[in-house]
């Protein structure tokens, strides 16, 4: 299985002719290693079509309105995103569940926003995270709660196209570089989500859905979650909007 990394731009950068250069300059430098490495751009929307079209890197979306059209203002349809030649999109990422950065998310949204994507063939990126650091290895109740509540009532079949990725809030956007006892903590989350996932959609498909890390991931770093936190790849934040830290990031796990 290739690793996968996933770079999320969130509101960045400030205009689309920044958001071409940072993509030319991306793919340009990890097109040697698209053999070990599966490299997505998540870009705002207002950047999607504009990179679909100068660059051959797969794309993403942050987001998704679970309906497939109507009378909503400022939503946008996994239809609309297919069509522009989206093929990931990011789930229940934090900042969207949380009231304060994003919509306030409920489960029920996610959960139809999760089946939105899988119906249309794409790949949904569903994140989980709890709200605090626990010392513990105990599985904690809100990664619990929202990988079930992501799935319940999804449809199995379209679950081979499903990604996880461990996301607590307290790691993100925190600057801090990783430990060996945060790599820990990953590796054990890794272990109990995909023990959990065995129980949700069965060993076969739970087996093979990559389980990916997010959290102030940087290229000083990277190689520690990966390897030290047995993971499938990761989604990035603030690096990615830095080519030369996040072809860094990209590099070095293809070395691994």
């Amino acid at each position: 299985m290739k690793k996968l990394v996933i770079a999320n731009w969130k509101t960045n950068p400030k205009t689309a002719r920044e958001a071409v250069l940072l993509a030319h300059a991306v793919e340009k430098s990890v097109r040697h290693v698209s053999r070990k490495v599966e490299v997505v751009l998540v870009p705002p929307f207002p950047f999607l079509s504009l990179i679909t079209y100068h660059s051959s890197l797969k794309l993403g979306a942050q987001d998704v309105f679970w309906e497939r059209g109507g009378a909503y203002t400022g939503e946008v349809s996994a239809s609309q995103l297919k069509s522009l030649g989206v093929s990931y999109v990011i789930v229940g990422h934090s900042e969207r569940r949380s009231p304060l950065t994003g919509g306030g998310e409920t489960s029920e949204m996610v959960r139809k926003k999760m089946t939105a994507v899988l119906k249309m063939g794409m790949r949904a990126v569903l994140c989980v995270g709890e709200e605090e650091r626990k010392k513990e290895t105990a599985f904690p109740p809100l990664v619990r709660e929202e990988l079930h509540e992501g799935l319940r009532g999804v449809n199995k079949s379209l679950l081979r196209n499903l990604i996880v990725v461990y996301e607590p809030p307290w790691a993100i956007s925190s600057h801090k570089h990783a430990k060996p006892d945060t790599a820990q903590n990953v590796f054990e989350m890794s272990i109990l989500i995909r023990r959990e996932l065995v129980h949700l959609i069965g060993k076969k498909r739970a087996m093979r859905t990559p389980i990916l890390y997010g959290g102030s991931v940087d290229e000083k770093n990277a190689v520690l979650f990966v390897r030290e936190g047995r993971v499938d790849g990761l989604l990035v934040g603030g690096a990615s909007l830095h080519p030369k830290n996040f072809i860094g990031i990209v590099r070095s796990i293809a070395e691994i």
